[in-house]
């Protein structure tokens, strides 16, 4: 059956909501592990769907569809959320987050990514969509004792209602002119223009844009990453941008073709204004995680000049999810480390509490070192080819002046990853931190070393991955 692995979250999601409810707390530990089995089961599942074939079936009348670029994005949610969950355990342990219900809301949301990439019709894709997105207004909250936390949960909840009412106005806008929901049929029936298509395919791309977090939606960023919890900031920058990546290819490839030269220019200003106010903002910041949250929304508009130049370049689309999926990557790794850092029960996310890190902890400074420079696009780091691949098939569509444009953010937003290398390696740790030693228990140091390892090897050996996008994206 083509929905195994979201039949087998289910069934698991119900089970272990069961097995935690008899369970005393010093035992929540068994509710980690049978997520995390939970987890690796599902990815074990998906891997097993892969065909490489470029084939598609559609089932459930219509709602839902296997094809390369579901199972593709599903093993990288899958992979995602079970790093997400190793990296937020000590940390929330530390703090006495309530355990079990945390990784139960990452893995209800986990099951609505999963949905959400393998709907086809607007109907299963709002019902994915809301499925994330719940579960994630309640894990922002749930550091009862932040006032900040709580404070990201309202804005979070209520911009993201604005933006699901949008998308839902958007699908009834497009109901109303074609009686279809199913993907295809809607493309289909929008052969013709139709310039009350026109404004639906505006709300629908509101909704999206706001899960990605691009300019002008972006208003949340920047809050929710400082506020929420570390993991929970590391869990909202990860896996969700994978789910908001291939139902945004889906809709607009597969839905909306008849309308590309409409979307192809939303997508172009969006793009720029998320390059261009991302990065400049960022320099501006002395939050790390607010440096970060900017950062995303500048890599949100690589990421988009992928999908705009996809219908008139063979590579436009595998760049952008090679793109999304190697910043996800790097991403994940980066506010890993903050979690490593603050976990202590201070949260240490200010550039200057980074300051000397080499000279307390060399492994972990190499390890966000080599982060860092991926996020940048420094050679030979993953995320060099990238944006490489992305100015390529730029080019090959020729938009050669987006391109330049988009090298130049590149170049601006360089400034500030190198800022914080500098801080780690050739400035002096402040006096109250620097007699405290940064402890990594092991289980952290193996999953932070293969995140680091992986954003270099990706980058000196990344054709086997570029295939796999490149499969998926067709």
């Amino acid at each position: 059956m083509s929905a195994v692995p979201e039949i087998f979250i289910l069934c698991m999601v119900c089970i272990i909501l069961g097995v935690d409810a008899f369970l005393p707390r010093r035992l929540s530990v068994i509710t980690y592990y049978l997520i995390q089995a939970t987890l690796a089961a599902a990815l074990v599942f998906t891997s097993l769907q892969f065909s490489g074939a470029a084939t598609l079936t559609v089932s459930f009348s219509g709602h839902y569809v296997l094809d390369d670029l579901a199972v593709i994005s599903k093993i990288f949610i899958y992979l995602f959320g079970i790093f997400a969950f190793i990296y937020a355990r000590e940390y929330i342990e530390a703090r006495k987050i309530a355990i079990s219900e945390y990784y139960l809301l990452g893995l209800f949301s986990i099951l609505g990514m999963s949905i959400m990439v393998s709907a086809y019709s607007f109907l299963s894709i709002y019902l994915g969509l809301e499925l994330l997105s719940l579960p994630l207004y309640a894990m922002v909250a749930m550091n009862k004792d932040s006032e900040h936390a709580t404070e990201a949960a309202m804005k979070y909840f209520i911009l993201g209602a604005l933006a699901s009412g949008m998308l839902l106005y958007g699908i009834s806008i497009i109901y109303g002119i074609t009686g279809e929901l199913e993907l295809t049929k809607v493309g289909a029936a929008l052969s013709t223009f139709n310039l009350v298509a026109v404004m639906g395919l505006i709300f629908v791309m509101a909704g999206l844009i706001f899960k990605f977090g691009a300019v002008p939606f972006h208003m949340w960023v920047p809050d929710v990453y400082q506020g929420a919890a570390t993991p929970t900031t590391l869990f909202i920058a990860s896996a969700p941008k994978v789910a908001a990546f291939a139902i945004t290819l889906r809709i607009l490839a597969q839905a909306m073709p008849s309308l590309q030269v409409y979307w192809i220019q939303i997508l172009m200003v969006i793009a720029i204004l998320s390059m261009f106010f991302g990065n400049l903002l960022a320099i501006a910041q002395n939050n790390i995680k607010r440096m970060f949250a900017y950062s995303s929304i500048a890599h949100i508009g690589y990421t988009l000049l992928g999908i705009l130049a996809g219908p008139n370049s063979t590579q436009g689309y595998s760049a952008a999810m090679f793109y999304i999926a190697t910043y996800v990557l790097v991403a994940a790794g980066g506010f890993a480390i903050i979690t490593i850092m603050s976990r202590q029960g201070v949260e240490l996310d200010k550039l200057d509490d980074y300051r000397g890190l080499n000279a307390r902890n060399p492994w972990l400074a190499f390890m966000m070192l080599l982060l860092l420079f991926s996020m940048a696009g420094v050679p030979p780091m993953v995320g060099f080819f990238a944006k490489l691949g992305l100015l390529e098939a730029l080019v090959q569509a020729k938009l050669v002046w987006l391109a330049v444009l988009a090298l130049i953010f590149a170049i601006i937003g360089s400034y500030y990853y190198l800022r914080v290398v500098m801080l780690m390696y050739f400035e002096e740790p402040d006096e109250s931190v620097a007699q405290v030693p940064v402890v990594v228990s092991s289980s952290m140091m193996a999953a932070i070393s293969l995140n680091g390892v992986a954003a270099l090897l990706i980058g000196l050996l990344p054709s086997f991955f570029i295939d796999i996008c490149r499969i998926s994206a067709m």
